[in-house]
């Protein structure tokens, strides 16, 4: 499956959540897309359903690929501890969207653009690799010469305080770099995920 590209209240409303973030046309709509809209009788959903649907909702959120997200399951998986818990945690260290929680950018598909384009930087070092892990201690931060760009300053302008929400977080609006103090435990997530059927289906 290619990264999708399309409406993305589209996909929130067959989802049932707004799963890029606030959307007002979703909150205007919130019944499945389609000609039927409200009308259309849906059938109870096997438990099967219920844990592919929640994996797919997981891998349009934060915008990975079934390959990488399978391999990052098998990698959490081989870790102690939970595994759920794990695979969340290295979704929220992904490279983009650390870039989108610290504000930088507005949505997680605008910081991994910002990402792919090397305006970011990791300890010093442009990457343009969206999917890079950043670890405990790492600082990220707009390189120099795109610190100017109007789309980063409006970003930051409306979401200086969004760091702040996040305890593993830390960040300097000033300087427009910030760091990633320690992978977030659970109950510190915001995301409306439920992990368990995730570890289910890939456990069958």
């Amino acid at each position: 499956m290619a990264r999708y590209r399309g409406p993305k209240t589209k996909k929130s409303r067959a989802f049932g959540e707004s799963i890029y973030g606030y959307d007002k046309y979703f909150e205007r709509k919130k019944y499945p897309p389609g000609q039927h809209g409200l009308a259309k009788r849906r059938k109870q959903k096997s438990d099967y359903g219920k844990q592919l649907m929640e994996k797919q909702k997981v891998k349009y959120a934060y915008g990975v690929l079934e390959r990488q997200f399978r391999r990052m399951f098998e990698a959490a998986s081989r870790k102690s501890g939970v595994t759920g818990e794990i695979l969340l945690q290295m979704l929220e260290a992904r490279l983009d969207n650390v870039v989108y929680r610290l504000g930088i950018a507005p949505t997680r598909r605008a910081a991994r653009q910002l990402v792919t384009h090397g305006h970011i930087a990791v300890n010093g070092v442009v990457t343009n690799v969206p999917s890079y892990s950043v670890r405990p201690g790492e600082v990220v931060a707009v390189r120099g010469k795109s610190q100017g760009l109007v789309t980063i300053q409006e970003s930051v302008a409306a979401n200086s305080k969004e760091a702040q929400k996040y305890s593993w977080l830390e960040f300097n609006a000033e300087k427009l770099e910030g760091s990633f103090v320690a992978y977030p435990n659970r109950d510190e997530i915001p995301e409306p995920i439920n992990e368990q059927l995730i570890v289910e289906l890939y456990s069958k």
